[in-house]
Order: structure tokens, then sequence, then C-alpha cells
């Protein structure tokens, strides 16, 4: 009995090393989404550019998407946005999802949608303009339901407001082309 006991600790750490390396080979990007296959959750949120417009999945129905999470303040967001604005040059539809940084009160100033607006519109006019409109999700209720850990993210939704794919980090032509082109294509077939 006490030989067994002597190799617990041992087995233990083992069992530990072995579950930390897998780690190390695992890619971070490649998270299964817990909204895979499932419909758009039901939200009302502002259009950036134009708040007294209001977005639901409803209106987004009809055909297919690309959801792009993304924010000024996010260097890889801005890097992407002259391949996206590619994209929808040849008829991809890309619809922004403007993902704000928490802020806290007792060190930022409060929210201006004016400055942000002015922001957004700097940033697309530098570096191009991918989206057909920016839905404002200032409290990330729709990020928060999609899974969404940060920025850039993207989600292919399919014409019955389904999200079909979940792409994490930025995307570049070897992306599109081996990842999620075929997605966009299968699901954009009527």
């Amino acid at each position: 009995m006490r030989k067994v006991l002597f190799y617990v600790p041992l087995v233990l750490f083992l069992a530990l090393a072995l579950f930390l390396l897998s780690g190390l080979f695992s890619d971070p990007r490649e998270r299964a989404s817990a909204a895979l296959d499932t419909a758009l959750p039901d939200f009302a949120l502002a259009d950036l550019m134009q708040p007294q417009h209001i977005w639901t999945p409803e209106q987004l129905r009809g055909e297919a998407f690309l959801l792009n999470v993304w924010g000024t303040w996010c260097p890889t967001c801005n890097a992407e946005l002259g391949y996206l604005t590619e994209l929808r040059s040849q008829g991809v539809k890309i619809v922004g999802l403007y993902y704000e940084l928490p802020r806290d009160p007792a060190f930022d100033a409060p929210f201006d949608l004016a400055v942000l607006q002015q922001d957004v519109t700097q940033k697309l006019a530098q570096h191009g303009n991918p989206y057909q409109f920016n839905i404002l999700d200032l409290q990330r209720s729709l990020a928060l339901d999609l899974g969404v850990s940060g920025a850039p993210e993207t989600f292919i939704i399919d014409a019955n407001g389904v999200v079909r794919a979940h792409h994490i980090g930025d995307i570049n032509p070897q992306v599109w082309r081996t990842k999620l082109a075929p997605l966009y294509q299968q699901w954009s077939q009527p």
C-alpha cells in the first residue's frame, strides 16, 4: 500500500505535464464556437453611422454575408481592412460589428459617439471600407452571445441567418483561399 501511495504524486505530475504539453501544440485560433449551426442571437443594435437605424437579425436575412468583428483600436483589424475591401469589390457582402473596448469611468472619458464616428470614418478612409454598414455593439451583448473573445473575428452567416463558420484572427489571401472562400461559396448558393 505504501508503494502505491509513493507513485500517486508521480502519476498526477505526469498527467498534468501531458495536459499542459498538449496545449503547446494546439492552435488558439481553432476554437469551436458554440454559435455554429445556430441562428444569430436575437439583438436590436444601432447602426454606428446612423444610430437612429436599429438592426435586427431579421433585417440581415436574404443573402449570405461575413460578420466581421473589429475596432479602430485593433492593429490586426486595421491591417485586414485592405484585403476585406478587395473581397467586397468581388461581391462578398461584409457587415461590421464594431467591438468597443470596455471603459473604466474612473480613468476614461465618457463615451462620445461623434468621436467614435470620426475615428471610424478616418480609419476606413485610410485603409479601405469593406463594410456595407457597421453595427455598434457598445455593451458587447451580441459579441458575447456569439462567443467572441476579441477582434478580429469573422463569422459566415447564411441567407437564413444561421452561423455557419467562425474564424479567429485576420482574413488574408491565404486564410480566405484555403479556409473561408469554400465555406462562403457553399453557403452563398441559393
